[in-house]
């Protein structure tokens, strides 16, 4: 591994001596912010991987399809598609606390204060 390191040192100090790290793209700006910053580290790969494959949680899906139920919702008409989309809008509720009971979140006291600003903050098309 120390082979490895001397290397990887060598090329590096090369670079700056060839003036390569003198400017730097972005420099003088600051970083971008980190999506998955609120994310504990061991979800952090995870949740990388089903970004970039393109994917979201199941607890993301469901609160999309409750924001685009409820949308719905506000401007039907017809009343047996209003019972529909309740209906639709009840079994997607119920999946979203089973999950959430499922992973714990329901007991975190963190959670459990910051519930109502969580809610709102995934809602806020609601």
């Amino acid at each position: 591994m120390d082979f490895m390191r001397t290397i990887a040192e060598e090329r590096i100090l090369e670079a700056i001596r060839r003036g390569e790290l003198d400017n730097p793209p972005g420099a003088g700006k600051p970083l971008a912010p980190d999506d998955l910053e609120n994310v504990p580290a061991e979800l952090r790969v995870g949740f990388k991987l089903l970004k970039n494959a393109g994917l979201i949680p199941e607890e993301m899906q469901l609160r999309k399809e409750m924001v685009t139920l409820g949308d719905l919702l506000s401007v039907c008409q017809d009343d047996t598609e209003r019972t529909e989309l309740q209906c639709q809008l009840s079994a997607k509720r119920l999946r979203y606390q089973s999950l959430m009971s499922d992973r714990g979140w329901l007991i975190s006291e963190a959670f459990t204060e910051y519930e109502r600003q969580i809610q709102q903050k995934l809602t806020e098309s609601e």
